[in-house]
């Protein structure tokens, strides 16, 4: 079995915002030479998570706002009393989840037809990682 691991690194310029990263990850496939298999792209960092969906807007607002109403940003964490205020940020994350797995077919991304990748940041706007690790032969 072969491997290949990267990390790609990022800075958002606001708190809260959405980073595509398909063609990152295909061209990752592609550099690895593996055929079969399968890529992990996981965050990490507490605050900010992957997910596989649809890339449109309307259903990144819905998104957002489904989130929003599940872990509102506000005062009222616990968490807060140890001098931050990103407790929405770890629930969100918990939410959409660190990591997804892909599987790689004829040394492409088997996604369906409208399945694109996302790195999802909840508390940004300072350095943070994705580490991808395509796995196979």
């Amino acid at each position: 079995m072969k491997t290949l691991t990267e990390y790609l690194w990022f800075e958002t310029k606001e708190r809260r915002e959405l980073v595509r990263l398909t063609d990152t990850v295909a061209s990752l496939v592609r550099k690895s030479g593996i055929q079969e298999g399968m890529v992990l792209v996981s965050a990490m960092h507490i605050t900010a998570g992957v997910f596989v969906n649809d890339d449109e807007s309307g259903l990144h607002e819905d998104i957002w706002e489904w989130l929003q109403k599940l872990a509102p940003f506000g005062p009222d964490y616990r968490h807060h009393g140890t001098g931050e205020d990103n407790g929405d940020a770890h629930l969100k994350s918990m939410l959409v989840h660190h990591q997804v797995i892909i599987p790689i077919t004829t040394g492409k991304l088997d996604l369906g037809p409208w399945q694109q990748v996302f790195y999802a940041e909840f508390d940004g706007q300072r350095r943070k990682r994705v580490i991808v690790k395509v796995m196979g032969e």
